[in-house]
């Protein structure tokens, strides 16, 4: 999973990180919203963490601005409140869940997993071909194909943004994340990947960077 964090708290933010980029997840973290809007590219997140009572703006109105990049990405709002008026405005403005402090990061963990894998994890992307998002693993027709690491990342984001174009800066930096790739390499990793498939789902989007079609 990707995560973005943004918690004024550093020692909650940083523990939240720890936490989960044990467990192979990426979380970028930012004690700051201002910081956050200046660094992300917010469509590419599984999930939203965010801390209600922050210095700039507020977590609402942080998460507002989100919306504009991506509805469809599920947050959980961090908060100290308790009243039920502060509960009552995340889920109107659209949380999907809030935690109050403190809390256990198992139960942080269990209450991600239960959003981001609500649905089935088995994507289908041809008739033939599916993904499955929590192993990152491709099937063809129930027989699995065999992936690089870092193919089955470049599917992932794929097949996570499906009919969307994925821009080729977001694929290098999720994929290779701090090492400098060329777009030479992206290049060859697609050549790669594509000739292990029977069927090329995955498009050059000139100039932009590639998607996968679904379909139908």
């Amino acid at each position: 999973m990707k995560i973005l964090l943004v918690e004024d708290d550093e020692f909650i933010g940083e523990s939240i990180k720890e936490y989960f980029e044990m467990s192979g997840n990426k979380v970028d973290y930012y004690s700051t919203p201002k910081r956050a809007l200046e660094k992300i590219y917010p469509e590419h997140y599984d999930i939203y963490l965010l801390d209600i009572n922050m210095p700039e703006m507020n977590g609402y109105e942080f998460y507002k601005g989100l919306k504009n990049y991506s509805s469809s990405t599920p947050v959980i709002f961090i908060t100290a409140y308790s009243d039920v008026e502060h509960i009552e405005k995340a889920f109107n403005i659209g949380a999907a869940d809030y935690i109050k402090k403190p809390f256990d990061l198992k139960e942080l963990e269990l209450r991600i997993k239960r959003l981001v894998f609500k649905k089935t994890d088995r994507i289908k992307i041809t008739a033939n071909y599916s993904f499955d998002i929590k192993k990152l693993k491709l099937f063809y027709n129930d027989k699995e194909v065999e992936l690089t690491p870092n193919e089955k990342y470049f599917l992932e984001i794929l097949v996570k943004n499906i009919n969307n174009v994925v821009d080729s800066e977001t694929i290098k930096d999720y994929v290779w994340e701090e090492k400098a790739i060329c777009d030479n390499t992206l290049r060859t990793q697609v050549k790669k990947l594509r000739s292990k498939l029977k069927e090329n789902f995955i498009k050059n989007v000139r100039g932009c960077g590639y998607k996968i079609e679904k379909k139908q």
